[in-house]
Parts: C-alpha cells; sequence; structure tokens
C-alpha cells in the first residue's frame, strides 16, 4: 500500500518565493494520492487538473479554498461520508509545537473544508455534523492548528464549541490545548473577528485561567496574546486579570502578564506599567 506522507517544504519563509508556493503542484500531487490511497475511487486526474486550474495568481488562503472546493467536487457529496475519508488519509501528528517549519500548511485546505461544509447540515442530507466536525478538527489541529477554521463553529454554535473547548483544554496534547485559546481570541489576526467575545469575553476567561500556567511555551504565548486582544476592548477586564495573576506567579507566567500588558504599557498606561514592573 502507497504510504499517506506531505510534501517536503522549508523551515520558514524563503526570500523571493512567496509562501503560496506551499500549495503547489506537489501539495495538489500528493493530496490527491492521499485521498486515493483512503478512497481508491477517488479520481485523481481530474481532482488535479480543477484544483490547479487558476490557482497561480491566488494568495495561501485563496488556494487553500479553491483546493477545498475541488475536494468538495470529487469527494462523495456528503459531508459525513466525505469527512470521514479526508480523517483517514491524515499523517500522524507532529511532535513537537516549535520549529515544525511550513509544511503543516499542506493541511489549510483541509482545515477550509471543514469550515465551509462542516458548520450545518446543509452539505450532510440534513443530519447535524457538529459532533464530527469538532472530531476532525480535534484531529488536524494536531497536524496543522485549526485556529481559523474553528470560528465558523464559534459563531453559528458559540455554546456548543465553549463547551467542547471547556473539554479539550485540559487534553494532553499541546495543540489541542492551544486551540481553545488562540482559536477564541477575539481579534485573532488575519482571521475572522468573534463580535461576540469582543462584546463580551466571559466564555473564554476560563479558558484562560485553566491554560496560564500551561507547561507548553506555545500555549502560554497564546494565553498572552488572547488578553492582549481583551486589552484592546476591556482594559480594566485584562489589567484585573493580570493583576490577580501576579500572586504567586511563576516566572513563567510573569513573563504571560508582560507579553499580555505590553501594548498598553506602549501607550504609556500607569496600570500596565505597574503590573508589568512587579511581574519582572
Amino acid at each position: 500500500m502507497p504510504e499517506l506522507k506531505i510534501p517536503d517544504a522549508p523551515n520558514s519563509i524563503q526570500k523571493g518565493v512567496p509562501l503560496k508556493m506551499v500549495l503547489d503542484q506537489a501539495a495538489v500531487d500528493q493530496l490527491a494520492e492521499n485521498l486515493q490511497i483512503i478512497h481508491p475511487p477517488f479520481p485523481k486526474t481530474d481532482f488535479i487538473q480543477d484544483a490547479m486550474e487558476g490557482i497561480e495568481p491566488l494568495s495561501i488562503t485563496q488556494r487553500a479554498e479553491h483546493i477545498a472546493g475541488a475536494m468538495r467536487k470529487y469527494l462523495p457529496a456528503n459531508y459525513s461520508e466525505a469527512v470521514t475519508i479526508i480523517l483517514k488519509s491524515l499523517t500522524p501528528p507532529l511532535e513537537k509545537t516549535e520549529d515544525n517549519g511550513l509544511a503543516p500548511m499542506f493541511y489549510m485546505p483541509h482545515c477550509q473544508y471543514v469550515a465551509k461544509y462542516g458548520v450545518d447540515k446543509e452539505y450532510n442530507n440534513g443530519q447535524d455534523p457538529f459532533e464530527l466536525s469538532m472530531q476532525v478538527q480535534y484531529e488536524l489541529t494536531q497536524r496543522f492548528t485549526c485556529e481559523f477554521s474553528i470560528r465558523p463553529f464559534i459563531i453559528d454554535h458559540e455554546e456548543r464549541t465553549i463547551q467542547v473547548f471547556y473539554q479539550w483544554m485540559m487534553d494532553d496534547n499541546p495543540h489541542v490545548r492551544r486551540l481553545c485559546s488562540e482559536g477564541t481570541r477575539p481579534r485573532l489576526p488575519w482571521a475572522v473577528k468573534l463580535p461576540a467575545f469582543i462584546k463580551n469575553p466571559a466564555p473564554s476567561i476560563p479558558i484562560l485561567e485553566q491554560l496560564k500556567n500551561d507547561p507548553d511555551l506555545y500555549v502560554r504565548r497564546s494565553v498572552a496574546n488572547h488578553v492582549g486582544d481583551i486589552a484592546k476592548d476591556h482594559l480594566e477586564l485584562a489589567l484585573d486579570l493580570c493583576e490577580k495573576w501576579l500572586k504567586g506567579a511563576s516566572k513563567e507566567l510573569k513573563w504571560v502578564i508582560r507579553h499580555a500588558l505590553r501594548h498598553p504599557a506602549k501607550k504609556e498606561m500607569a496600570k500596565a506599567l505597574e503590573i508589568r514592573e512587579a511581574a519582572k
């Protein structure tokens, strides 16, 4: 049986090489190969032709959406059936949280597929696909972050998604834990904003409390950036949270506090400067 794999990619963005090239011919060819390994009827040649047609001028996010559209066309029409094939086509999870390079971006179209076709029952013969979509993103985020693809679920199914996060925030896998914080950031860069969380960040506070002392810097950095997002709309809440965290804080948590308040401190906000000084 042929081996499921992802194409090699640079460790970082290369001068003169656009990031979109991560999703080029080699990625499309391998994606098609992986899907056909799991689902032999998959029409690999037709898929590759459609996925590559018109791809050249597209940005990396546009390419991911374009390839996801081709996946939709050539996989079974029923979402549950198609996404089960996608799930089985995944390579093993990442073994570390840093220095994974650009190769995991291979899974951007997979995430886009779930975000676009897995939110409601329209593509699933009238059956609710929520639980299956959560399962797929649980697996995908261990290979490439689902911080963008999870957001349509938060917007359309906020309470259900948050309850899933309250379970995932205690998961053994740091990629899953980080998703709980990063996915709920109200103003995550390059992502759709979460208006409900901009207005009221209360649902994410238990996640931040749980993860503020996480053993993995990858997760703690997300917590700090999340509090920084909150500070843009609810400065007093962010200040109160960080001030509360100061008591008995480890050096790792003190770094989280300093990082969270760096933008208010740059604006010379007195309370932010005071808390950051206490967190040294």
